[in-house]
């Protein structure tokens, strides 16, 4: 593949991840893993294990497209930080507890994780009312949140995501705006992007990904994580003003047909 060809499908997939950041609260994961399996694999690169380099370069991704969709946000009054803050500990364990995970299965393994964990996940977007019927009081406390928090945060890690999806779906289901579990959303994606990203740099370290491209450190490819983020730092607002100007169940919808398509070649690669 030529490499200017690949640089600008990288680039493409950073603006598409950035706008699905700022109207979904999703940090772009499932938009980046499966672009890089796709663009490395054209490019040369599909070796045996780079599906760890695939997540970890997304998760480092996360760290600055939900952090400009934070920040946006945070301006628009739409980011509790109080839940960050008090989520932050069961979600930093949870997603330790997933990069060690991650560390000790194989890469087609890793790869059935991903494909049916994307699979799970479509369900909410495809069936966005079906998960609104259900209402609590409350936001989870004591041992809910501990134990959804870690499970939040390790199912990220393992996914290379910023578990927005799980975060919009609980703020939602105990009556908390939509925009404002996005915001927030987001928030709790710069705290799992950069735990997952450091602990996939630190793991690939070890261990030796056979055909990875070059510009790889550890599980993490530098020149695709920059082409990326820095599309994602552009277009991340524009998803945040689409968040409060549109009504997306629509747009849920083909995003959540998008991520059950993708579930389903990826498990046809296993």
């Amino acid at each position: 593949m030529d490499i200017t060809f690949l640089i600008l499908l990288l680039m493409a997939t950073g603006a598409v991840a950035g706008l699905c950041s700022g109207l979904f609260g999703v940090g772009g994961g499932f938009i980046v893993v499966p672009a890089l399996l796709f663009a490395l694999d054209t490019a040369g690169y599909g070796g045996e294990g780079i599906i760890f380099i695939a997540i970890g370069t997304s998760l480092a991704t996360i760290i600055l497209a939900s952090s400009r969709s934070a920040v946006a946000h945070w301006r628009l009054g739409s980011l509790d930080i109080q839940f960050v803050r008090s989520w932050l500990p069961w979600l930093a364990a949870g997603t330790l507890m997933g990069v060690v995970l991650a560390a000790m299965v194989s890469s087609k393994e890793l790869q059935l994780i991903f494909a049916v964990g994307v699979g799970a996940y479509s369900l909410f977007f495809l069936f966005p009312r079906a998960f609104s019927r259900f209402k609590f009081e409350r936001l989870p406390v004591g041992m809910t949140r501990a134990l959804l928090g870690t499970s939040v945060g390790g199912v990220s890690a393992l996914l290379g995501i910023g578990g927005g999806t799980p975060i919009v779906i609980t703020m939602t289901l105990c009556g908390r705006p939509i925009v404002q579990a996005v915001g927030t959303a987001a928030g709790v994606g710069v705290v799992i992007g950069l735990l997952g990203a450091v602990g996939f740099l630190i793991v690939g370290l070890s261990k030796v990904v056979v055909g990875a491209p070059p510009g790889s450190v550890g599980f993490i490819n530098i020149p695709a994580l920059v082409a990326i983020s820095a599309m994602s730092l552009v277009t991340a607002p524009y998803g945040v003003r689409l968040a409060h100007d549109l009504r997306s169940d629509s747009l849920k919808r083909y995003f959540g047909l998008y991520l059950l398509v993708v579930s389903i070649i990826i498990l046809q690669q296993t």
